[in-house]
Formats: C-alpha cells, structure tokens, sequence
C-alpha cells in the first residue's frame, strides 16, 4: 500500500528527475546542434577552396582530376569528392571512383542540380565507408554560368556522438548524486510531516472494518493531537452502537429474507429503498435493478404503483387483491401501509405482497369441481329416484312398463358408474400421475381392436370408416392407456357425425416420431370452443353428449395420458364441415425418474 510520505518523496524525486533531464537533454542538444553548424560551416568553406583550386582544369584537364584530389586532399580528415551532373563520380579524396556507385539521388547532390540551391547538404550513412557523415555539396559553373558539376565536402559524426555520449555519462552521474542526498532529506522530512497522519489514517480503517480496539498513540502536539483524542472517543462510541445496531440488523435481514411475503420500502421521494427476495420473485426484477428508482419500475404492470401513490398521499393503509401477468400469471394481496420513524415522522410506505395464487386456485377447483360433479351426478341420481318412485308405486306390476324402467335404470346406473370412474382417474392422472407399463406395440393393432369394439355402433350410424394401411407403426407406449386414447377419439367421432358419415383413421412412422390421426365428417367445433374442449367436463354440444352416456370428462383424459407419453394433440375443425385430432408420439419413451 503506497504510504503518503512515500507519495510525497516520490513527487519531490520525479520533479528532480524531470528538471535534470530536461536541463541534460537542451544542454547536449546545444552542444550537438552547435557542433553540426560549427562543422557544416567548415565544409562549406572547405568546398568553397576546392571549388577554386580545381577551377578551370575541372573541364580541361579532367582525365587527370583523380590524381590531382587525391594529392591535394588526400591526407585531410575531409573527404573530398567531385560528381557531374549525371551523378558520375569523377574524383574521390579517398576511394576509386571507378569502384563508386551513382550519386546521382544523393539529398545533397539533388539540392544542386534539381533544386539549383547554392549548397546542399544532408546527414546519412556512407556507402562506401559504412557509418554515418555530414555532407556539404557546392555546385561548379562553367564559363556559361550553368551547373556542369558539384564538389561535395564530407567528415564523419563520431566525434560528436563521442562528446554527445560523455556528456550524458557526466549528467548521469550528477543526477544519481542529487537523487541519493535529496531522497535522503526528503524522506526524512515527509516521514516527520505524516507519521501522525498514517496512525490516524490507521486507526480509521480498522474502525471502517468495525474493529473498535484499537487507539491512537501519537506524541504530536496541537491540532493532530486534538484530531486524534477525538477519534479514540468516536471509537468508544462507535464500538458500542454498533454492537447494538449489528444485532438488530442481522435479526431484521434474517426476517425479511426468509419470508414468503414481499416487502418493499419506497421513501417521500417515491424511490424504492428495500427490497427483499420474495418481492423480487413476485415482481419478476432483481432488487439491484431497482433500488434508487421510482416505485413505478416494481409495479407498473398490475397498477402497484397507483396503489403506492394512494398510500404516500392520503397517508392511509391501503388491503387490496391485484392480478399479476409477469413475470407469470399470479394473484397477490397488497398490503400498503405509511413508514414512520421513532419520532411518529412519516418517512415513506411499506408494501407487502401475499401470493394467495395457489389458495385461489384451490378454491375455484374445488368450486368448479363440486359444481361439475354435482351436476353430472344430478341427472342420473334423478333418473334412478324418479323410475324407482314409479315402480314402487305400482309400476313393478306392470311386467312391460318394469322392464323398461328397469332398462333405464340398469343404463343410468352404467353411466354412473362410468362418470365415477372417470372422476377417479383423471383426479389420479392429475395429482399423482399415472405410471405407465411401457412396451413396444404396433398402433396399426391397437386401432384395429379399437374399431372392432365399435363396430356395432358404427354399423347402426352407417358411418363408413377408412383404416390405414396394414403396415406396422411401431413404438413405444403402455398398450391399455392407448387403446383408452384411441376409444375415447373414434367414440367422439361416432358420437357427433350424423348417419352416412365418414370418418378416417390414420398413423404413419415420421422418423423420431409417430403420427395418429382421426378425421370426421361431424358438427364440427366453433372457433371460440377449441381451447376449451380438454377441460374437465366441458361439452361442445351438451345435450348431445350427455344423451349419448358421454361424461364431459373423456378429452381430459386423452390429453393427460397423451402427455403422460410426452406427445402432443392438436386439434382442426370447422362447424358444419368435420374435426380432425393429430397426435404425436415419440418413438421412445424416456424412462428416466
């Protein structure tokens, strides 16, 4: 952790540092760029001789200009080379110009022929020496005043990159010297200035990490001192409220987050405060999303928000039932009541969600089932007291008139039976889930015994019936509760297609899957009744249905055993035309749990 005399003397250093380094690097760039112009001038005024010596024999006496350069400037640290204006090497103080390349793209050279300066020169490495030089060109005229070659001046940089480099080795050295005496003093002066300051800084982290032992002790005098006296008496203080506090908050969280009900808390200003994990899963938004924002952002989909503002403004509680469609359909009991302090001050509302979904839902399933129930079983209980009262009251002696009560009764007695049963089983399918014994079985089969235990109906209805190919359809399911699917659809199409109908029965292999279909020529389904044809003891044509020994309950049960198969039942109909049932199956069943 980086100390605050630590920080001080690292500032004071790196000023140090940046003032030298900028004081050593203008003071070696100075010296270089002195040394360049000190050395650029020399060459030009070296060029400026050669210019003159050579004079007129550059022309006249050109076959021995090499001789000449090379005895005259051979021995100078200058380097001394003559070039045409065709970048031809003519002479050179020091190499063969036989063996040098065109100088022709030269800076300095171009500077001369192709910008017609007085002088040219440029700084690069030598080709034909292999380190870097400063060259000076100047042009030579001939008698016409035009530009016919150039005399270039050159000498090597080593010398100042030698000067350059001692004199960075000298800055260097004074640097580290100021550096080692200055960090020394600085050190000292910052550890002296905030040593009281770091153990008052120490002792309030220790308290922010509610670690109340621990005191300050200084030996400052003046302003630190009274600082740190009044943090030892905020520690005392501190260590035993929030000792107190603590233990008030944990028991308040462990409440809020372990309760079913939501809570939520918005301030005067309609901002949200609290929000526990049950109002999170209610509302379908995390609290972080939320606290900081107006209550507008937790129920502005079931109008929570109107009922807040109510609280917040007449400053009353406020019971009401509220329908929930996100994050899912949900009833909730909202209660709002004003928040106020230990000062009777009113401080913003609390609002409590109750799910009461499953309690509501309850009670209309035992409402609906009780009604349903009651009003199946009216009409055949009614029937049996009613032909029973007539027997008893003479009828039995009429040996016609007894049989044919007798006959109805024997049927309402069946139908009664039969409705129990499917009460029982569906109730069981619906609560415990009905197990299935899984075998592998061909639907071509089964829809044959199927058709063969209707066929008497079918043949007092003159309905004609297609049958699939005789070809197996094979997968896997549980053979009775097929049969019971199949019975319950061919029934149902029997029972709505008028005489002369038809209905047609097919299955087909689809890969992973197996396709059952029944199509019929009957009555058909309105529209508006297709979502609602799999309810319990829900009826399309109800007299119909009712008189032919129907329960209201057979859909129910195809489409829970259809899904207990994990498949899928979809429905097309159109009234007066015919309705069709396709269901699809997996080949296999997954047998696990």
């Amino acid at each position: 952790m980086n100390r605050f005399w630590l920080r001080i003397s690292s500032f004071f250093l790196l000023l140090l540092f940046l003032v030298l380094a900028g004081l050593g690097f203008s003071v070696a760039k100075l010296v270089e760029n002195s040394y360049k112009d000190m050395v650029e001038r020399q060459l030009l005024h070296d060029a400026d001789m050669v210019v003159k010596s050579v004079g007129g024999s550059l022309f006249s006496d050109a076959p021995h200009l090499q001789e000449r350069i090379r005895e005259w400037y051979g021995g100078w640290d200058v380097r001394v080379t003559i070039i045409d204006k065709n970048g031809k090497v003519l002479a050179d103080s020091s190499e063969d110009p036989e063996k040098m390349e065109n100088h022709r793209n030269r800076p300095e050279i171009r500077a001369i022929f192709d910008d017609k300066k007085e002088y040219g020169m440029a700084l690069h490495r030598s080709q034909t020496l292999g380190y870097k030089m400063m060259y000076v060109a100047r042009p030579v005229y001939d008698e016409n005043g035009e530009t016919k070659a150039a005399v270039r001046t050159a000498i090597s940089l080593k010398e100042i990159g030698k000067v350059v480099d001692q004199l960075w080795l000298n800055l260097a050295i004074a640097m580290g010297i100021a550096f080692l005496f200055s960090g020394i003093i600085g050190i000292a002066m910052a550890r002296g200035i905030t040593r009281p300051v770091e153990e008052i800084t120490r002792v309030a982290k220790t308290l922010v990490k509610k670690d109340y032992s621990q005191r300050v002790a200084i030996r400052t005098k003046g302003e630190l001192k009274e600082l740190s006296d009044a943090m030892n008496l905020l520690a005392e203080s501190l260590q035993s409220q929030m000792e107190e506090i603590y233990e008030n908050q944990q028991r308040l969280s462990g409440i809020l987050n372990n309760m079913a009900s939501g809570v939520m808390l918005t301030d005067l200003n309609h901002r949200i405060v609290l929000v526990n994990p049950a109002m999170e899963n209610m509302i379908g938004i995390k609290a972080k999303d939320l606290i900081g924002k107006f209550h507008i952002a937790a129920g502005k989909s079931f109008g929570l928000s109107q009922l807040i503002n109510r609280s917040l403004t007449e400053g009353k509680s406020i019971h009401e039932e509220v329908h929930v469609y996100f994050p899912k359909e949900r009833i909730l009991d909202v209660y709002i009541a004003p928040h106020v302090n230990i000062h009777g001050e009113k401080k913003g509302v609390i609002t409590v969600l109750h799910d009461i979904t499953n309690i509501r839902r309850l009670e209309k399933m035992r409402s609906e089932f009780v009604a349903n129930v009651s009003h199946e079983l009216k009409t055949p209980v009614t029937s049996l007291i009613g032909f029973t009262e007539t027997l008893l009251d003479g009828a039995m002696y009429d040996e016609e008139v007894a049989k044919k009560f007798l006959k109805i009764i024997h049927d309402e007695s069946v139908r009664l039976n039969r409705l129990i049963s499917d009460i029982l089983l569906i109730s069981k399918v619906e609560q415990e889930g009905l197990p299935l014994k899984l075998e592998e079985i061909d639907m071509v089969s089964v829809i044959e015994e199927c058709v063969d235990t209707v066929q008497e109906e079918l043949t007092k209805k003159q309905l004609q019936l297609s049958m699939p190919e005789r070809e197996e359809v094979r997968f896997e399911a549980d053979r009775d509760r097929l049969k019971q699917i199949i019975l319950n659809l061919v029934s149902n199409a029997i029972m709505y297609t008028p005489p002369g109908g038809k209905i047609r029965i097919d299955a087909a292999d689809r890969g992973e899957e197996v396709h059952f279909v029944i199509e019929d020529t009957g009555i058909g389904i309105a529209k508006k009744d297709i979502p609602r044809i799999f309810e319990r003891f829900y009826r399309v044509d109800k007299a119909r249905s009712r008189n032919s020994g129907g329960t209201g309950l057979g859909l129910a049960i195809v489409k829970h055993l259809v899904e207990s198969h994990h498949g899928k039942i979809h429905v097309e109909s159109e009234p007066g035309v015919g309705s069709k049932f396709t269901i699809v199956f997996p080949k296999k069943q997954n047998r696990i749990g």
